[in-house]
């Protein structure tokens, strides 16, 4: 018998090729449908191993969840960046590949970035969701988070809803 480990660690820069990867994958099987296909090609291919790596060398908190040898999601979070909402931390990010969705992996990746959070000083958090994205949304109040805040962003032509979940200790 054999045993697959899992586990999340911080993101290396040898990482970036990879994340880039599963952010393609994720955000293609996230947002056809929701975000216009222009634009959502657009937000993909800012995201490449370029990007990755400068944001992990730059220290931009981004952790991995790795199956195995292979990076199955990752987790980008830091300080909440909406002034409006008074919560100290934001997961800006939570994605994992299509395959490893609803096998608990997400709840691991989202335990994980919030403990990071936490082990910071940044005790409450908040994590936006497109409103359209029925998985997300489900995903972050299935986790406890309340809805404290809704708001729209602009895709090209389309405006599309969002709202804000939000956890305290």
């Amino acid at each position: 018998m054999s045993t697959t480990l899992i586990e999340v660690r911080p993101a290396k820069a040898a990482d970036a090729t990879a994340v880039a990867s599963t952010h393609d994958e994720a955000w293609r099987s996230a947002y056809q449908g929701i975000i216009p296909g222009a634009e959502l090609e657009k937000l993909i291919n800012r995201r490449g191993p370029q990007w990755w790596d400068s944001a992990i060398r730059k220290g931009s908190r981004v952790s991995v969840l790795v199956f195995g040898d292979k990076i199955a999601g990752y987790a980008n979070y830091g300080r909440n960046r909406a002034r409006s909402l008074h919560f100290d931390g934001e997961i800006y990010e939570l994605y994992l590949r299509p395959e490893f969705q609803g096998l608990g992996f997400g709840r691991r990746l989202f335990a994980a970035a919030r403990r990071d959070l936490m082990q910071s000083g940044l005790k409450s958090m908040v994590v936006w969701a497109l409103s359209d994205n029925d998985p997300a949304t489900e995903f972050y109040r299935a986790l406890g988070g309340r809805m404290v805040a809704r708001s729209s962003e602009r895709f090209g032509p389309k405006s599309l809803d969002k709202v804000a979940f939000a956890w305290t200790n």
